[in-house]
């Protein structure tokens, strides 16, 4: 997330909450594509990860950034920690071990989210080269330990950094040593807001599988496919997973906020300051827990889009759906997440396909599914049926979709374009973990140091 909100509405009521997500439906017409994709920085000369400071340094690229795009720096204290794009432009932030993410535009078609991707890439190339730095598109840091990664200056990743080994065994390696592809998408009404979750959250370890691409931890094979599909299963189960309540037929907003009132929180900012606000939950927020601790004590909406940003299920429901299963990638997967999942949702035939294959599915089963396919991947099965052939189904299903979108570009190309990487994964039979594993038996020598070469942007 590149800022957290400042909103001193007051808020009283678990109805206003509701409100808030409620007034994100919106007509189909008006639906649109935010896309978000983190990497690796590191120095091309060793391989080595980049610090905040430095004249060769995230603090650098970020200045360069803004330097090439007259956007706004985000500032934390004294630091800079992202750039805001003018409205609706998107943004850049910082993970907390200097994962440099871009958090894309509301955009109409993949087409341009595509574009949008690759002129962002080409401009960060454009600073990071003389100062020989390098991103690379992987789900999990293949080589560097906890220790050796950087640390950003953001105070909210100070509170979480404390935080996370209270509550799991995996949390600061999801901060500090993955990356991820989102995708957030429109919802029309609370009926096909629940549509839309239960499908997604049903197919998510789907996506996790097809795009597995962090088979390698501290320098070695790790045993997994998506290790970063493995730590998410153990970072803080509180706030994280699958929410089966979102499974039930009368799933809807209220629910959803009623959920988000228990978990505890992670801050307030008052003035600039972030306090520490681990100690509490929302509900127990709401109730008068901050009287006595801070002077602007009461809870404002802008304190609860923030708590609803620290909330992370495997689709997080903000005034839209986030979709947070797949590893990061390639250049290439940047517009395929988006693909797979505009292609499911966005067309009414294919939500309705797509909501019958998945229709009798149950927690229990998508658990398990989750549980397996961070080593299994699509090896994986579901009812007998191994998740290659699923995946054949859903991608199919997904490409109907989006044909049936038939936003072309310039040269009369649809959207179905996009998908060529999960059909190639799902003709050759072998993910991109898979084929990074091969690569380390085979060509690199059993090194990772030849998947920075191989893999960077």
């Amino acid at each position: 997330m590149a800022r957290d909100t400042t909103d001193q509405t007051p808020v009283r009521s678990t109805a206003e909450m509701a409100e808030y997500l409620a007034s994100g439906c919106k007509p189909k017409e008006e639906f649109r594509i935010g896309t978000e994709h983190e990497k690796f920085v590191f120095f091309t000369a060793d391989n080595s990860p980049v610090p905040y400071c430095g004249e060769r340094s995230i603090s650098a690229l970020l200045a360069g950034m803004q330097q090439k795009s007259g956007w706004a720096p985000i500032m934390d204290g004294e630091n800079i920690i992202g750039l805001a794009g003018p409205s609706g432009a998107g943004a850049i932030s910082l993970e907390p071990g200097g994962q440099f993410e871009l958090s894309g535009a509301p955009l109409e078609t993949i087409h341009e989210t595509c574009k949008e991707s690759n002129q962002h890439l080409a401009t960060l190339r454009d600073v990071a080269e003389p100062l020989g730095i390098r991103f690379l598109g992987m789900g999990g840091s293949p080589k560097w330990t906890l220790a050796e990664t950087p640390r950003m200056p953001k105070s909210r990743y100070e509170i979480m950094t404390r935080y996370m080994p209270k509550v799991g065994t995996k949390g600061l390696d999801m901060m500090y040593r993955t990356c991820t592809i989102q995708v957030n998408l429109d919802f029309s009404s609370e009926e096909d807001m629940r549509r839309k979750m239960q499908v997604s959250l049903k197919l998510q370890s789907l996506a996790t599988a097809l795009f597995a691409s962090s088979p390698f931890t501290d320098g070695r094979p790790n045993g997994l496919l998506s290790w970063r599909g493995d730590i998410w299963r153990d970072t803080d189960n509180n706030r994280a997973g699958l929410i089966p309540f979102a499974f039930a037929p009368d799933f809807g907003f209220e629910r959803y906020v009623e959920w988000a009132l228990d978990v505890p929180m992670y801050f307030v900012v008052r003035d600039g300051k972030y306090h520490d606000c681990t100690h509490i939950t929302f509900r127990q927020f709401m109730a008068g827990a901050l009287k006595g601790e801070i002077a602007d004590w009461q809870p404002n909406m802008g304190d609860w889009t923030n708590h609803l940003s620290t909330l992370f299920p495997d689709v997080r429901l903000k005034r839209f759906l986030e979709m947070r299963g797949a590893d990061g990638g390639p250049w290439r997967r940047i517009c395929a997440l988006p693909a797979f999942w505009v292609g499911l949702l966005y067309d009414d035939a294919a939500l309705a396909a797509a909501e019958e294959l998945t229709r009798d599915w149950t927690v229990e089963e998508v658990t398990a599914l989750r549980d397996a396919v961070p080593a299994q991947g699509l090896n994986a099965s579901h009812r007998g049926v191994d998740l290659w052939t699923l995946a054949r189904e859903v991608v199919a299903i997904s490409r109907s979709g989006l044909a049936a979108r038939n936003r072309l570009n310039g040269d009369g190309v649809d959207e179905t374009v996009f998908l060529s990487p999960l059909e190639e994964v799902l003709a050759k039979r072998s993910t991109l973990a898979e084929d990074m594993l091969t690569l380390y038996n085979g060509r690199w020598q059993q090194s990772v140091e030849p998947v920075f070469a191989d893999y960077q942007y």
